[in-house]
């Protein structure tokens, strides 16, 4: 539990050190077409905001009525970013109160690309933090490409901020 609880606040602590970096690029660069399927930097970070959210309502049993892993409409980077931190912060208050036995429990859900399918909870929160940290590099991949340098975000990095208590 204890390394859960942890990945889950390297997340929320990588995903705003991303934002961060993101939010020196104008909104057209955001938006410029990238050679990536969903298809420029903002609508991928879309994506692992609402890939969290679909996520996040498997694990406490929700309905999440999202259909699509790359929807049309899109947030603004403002809307997104509130929305992304909002929502690291409401996983790290999950995490606060999920027990041992609940992080093993079998959870049944259906993908958004059909199919169903059961994880446990604690196989769901490591594929969610998984997943962010796949295409935070897809995100570092096109800043490189506006000519900046990505935020260093790797575990380790994390680890060695939190032990000099240089994050809370």
């Amino acid at each position: 539990m204890d390394n859960l609880r942890m990945l889950i606040h390297y997340k929320a602590w990588a995903d705003a050190e991303l934002f961060g970096c993101v939010a020196e690029l104008s909104p057209e660069q955001r938006q410029q077409p990238q050679p990536i399927f969903f298809g420029s930097l903002i609508r991928t970070m879309n994506h692992c905001y609402l890939m969290d959210r679909v996520w996040k309502a498997n694990l406490t049993g929700q309905q999440h009525g999202i259909t699509s892993r790359n929807p049309r409409d899109c947030p603004d980077f403002s809307s997104l970013h509130t929305q992304q931190m909002a929502l690291n912060q409401r996983l790290i208050e999950y995490m606060k109160t999920l027990t041992a036995p609940e992080s093993t429990e079998d959870v049944e859900f259906e993908f958004i690309g059909g199919g169903h399918a059961k994880m446990t909870r604690s196989e769901m929160l490591y594929h969610l933090v998984n997943h962010s940290t796949y295409h935070r590099g897809h995100v570092a991949d096109m800043l490189y490409h506006f000519g900046l340098s990505p935020p260093t975000t790797d575990l380790p990095v994390y680890i060695r901020l939190v032990r000099e208590g240089a994050l809370i």
